[in-house]
């Protein structure tokens, strides 16, 4: 690897909350495909939207271990190998996740560029976009800590901004020596900010050679290179994923790159950027961004709206009809609908902190649950039943397993089905049925070449997912 390569550093943490109840902790905003027409995630956009750029290899994903199957299903859905996916055993912002990124990429001895790119953000002008990262390679080639400030649209009091030490030419895209962060403004702060020529949005992508900043990660926060080096020399493979170490990891300071290096750095330089940018932190950012109707209304899904302005309407299964309203969000899912004010969008993480508390499932997870092998949807539950939908994906498995507290029948609806019952096989197609014991061994698996999908009905005194003790699972997750 040349020194003019550049390894994109896609941190996918994050949980989303104020895109609930979309977003939620079991499957957050950047594996959904939320931003215009596309039906490719925020995540493959983060990917797909580097393609030109020159030097480019493959990525390596920093990514939470409960979502490792989904990133990397994800990025086989677009093609693209990663050269690592690192799983964090806990979250710790991003300075540990960029440590871990540089300290990954310089084991045989080179020493790339590192673009790092959050997994949730958009931009609308790809062009410009990969205009101004080639422009900061010029910069991240001398050895400079290289941000992308982005030119402000608005007096905006949630973003953190970047002082320039003098003021910024969008059109050249020449890099700028950084004078100063500032935290989020109050409102006449921004106005001034928005005036002077300066000041843009901190955007959270960085560009620079992997050498300069661990080096200055050495200086600033060394306690940090040293937990990072050590979860990372005591990595343990599994699968297409490497999982650092827990106890190193979780040492490590809880820091943003910005406060650990970028503020006190003397390195660091500013591009500006105006390609577009946001990074849908809110409800409201997607209907300002989104495509409106002539009333501006931003419309997704199975939706219709009238004698409405100024909404923002999403449906993921039924049909949502806005008549006569103004200015407000509703979002429909499986299990939950919310209506809200557009004044009150930065708010709904207050709404999953109440549910979080009141111990309500709809505050982590959605009915349809995503696992390696395909996914399972809660249709109707009891207190002694329940009935779930199976997909289990070509050539995939379960783990063999048993449950010590319920027994389940398995109707298969669609495709082939191969079923495994104290070490006999049996082949089932639609409309066939099998019954399985309490303290059954079994495994269900799809020999076929289409999705199988079957009709699950449990029955027993505890029927939770931790009732499952596997002998034998593809996807290293025995316990």
């Amino acid at each position: 690897m040349e020194a003019q390569s550049i390894i994109p550093v896609i941190l996918c943490g994050g949980t989303g909350s104020r895109l609930w109840p979309l977003s939620r902790a079991s499957y957050p905003k950047q594996y959904w495909p939320l931003f215009g027409e596309s039906k490719h995630t925020l995540l493959q956009q983060t990917h797909k939207r580097l393609k030109g750029l020159s030097g480019l290899t493959a990525p390596l994903l920093i990514c939470n271990e409960d979502h490792r199957f989904i990133a990397a299903e994800q990025m086989r859905q677009i093609n693209v190998k990663p050269s690592a996916i690192l799983l964090e055993p806990i979250g710790r912002n991003t300075a540990p996740a960029i440590a871990v990124a540089a300290l990954k990429s310089i084991e045989k001895g080179k020493d790339p560029l590192l673009l790092v790119l959050a997994a949730d953000h958009v931009i609308q002008d790809e062009k410009q976009f990969l205009l101004a990262i080639e422009a900061g390679k010029i910069d991240a080639k001398k050895g400079r800590l290289v941000t992308f400030g982005v030119i402000p649209t608005k007096p905006e009091t949630g973003y953190g901004y970047i002082q320039a030490a003098e003021h910024l030419d969008k059109k050249s895209l020449k890099g700028i020596p950084i004078s100063k962060f500032i935290e989020k403004p109050d409102k006449d702060t921004a106005e001034k900010f928005l005036k002077d020529g300066r000041f843009t949005w901190n955007s959270g992508i960085f560009l620079f050679k992997a050498t300069t900043i661990i080096k200055e990660l050495e200086y600033f926060a060394p306690e940090i290179v040293h937990s990072c080096r050590a979860a990372l020399n005591q990595k343990k493979p599994d699968l297409d994923f490497l999982r650092l170490e827990r106890k190193a990891f979780t040492s490590c300071p809880n820091l943003a790159i910005d406060i650990a290096v970028m503020e006190k750095s003397k390195l660091g330089t500013v591009i500006p950027l105006n390609a577009g940018w946001s990074d849908i932190g809110s409800w409201a950012a997607l209907w300002e961004t989104g495509k409106s109707d002539s009333n501006g209304n931003v419309l997704r899904g199975h939706v219709i709206a009238n004698k409405s302005n100024n909404c923002y309407l999403r449906s993921e299964h039924r049909l949502v009809v806005g008549l006569g309203i103004e200015n407000l969000l509703i979002i429909e899912t499986d299990d939950a609908v919310l209506v809200a004010n557009q004044k009150e969008a930065q708010n709904v993480k207050n709404i999953v902190k109440m549910l979080e508390e009141k111990g309500s499932a709809e505050a982590i997870a959605h009915r349809k649950v995503y696992r390696p092998w395909g996914n399972y949807t809660g249709v109707i539950k009891g207190s002694r039943w329940q009935v779930k939908r199976i997909v289990v994906k070509p050539g995939a498995s379960l783990s063999l397993q048993m449950h010590h507290h319920r027994a389940e029948h398995w109707i298969i609806v669609k495709g082939t089905a191969l079923v495994e019952r104290d070490g006999e096989k049996s082949i089932l197609k639609e409309n066939q049925s099998t019954y399985i014991p309490l303290g059954c061994k079994h495994r269900l698996s799809n020999p076929g070449c289409i999705p199988m999908e079957l009709i699950e009905v449990q029955s027993g005194s505890y029927l939770d997912e931790d009732d499952i003790v596997r002998f034998e699972d593809h996807y290293g997750r025995i316990t």
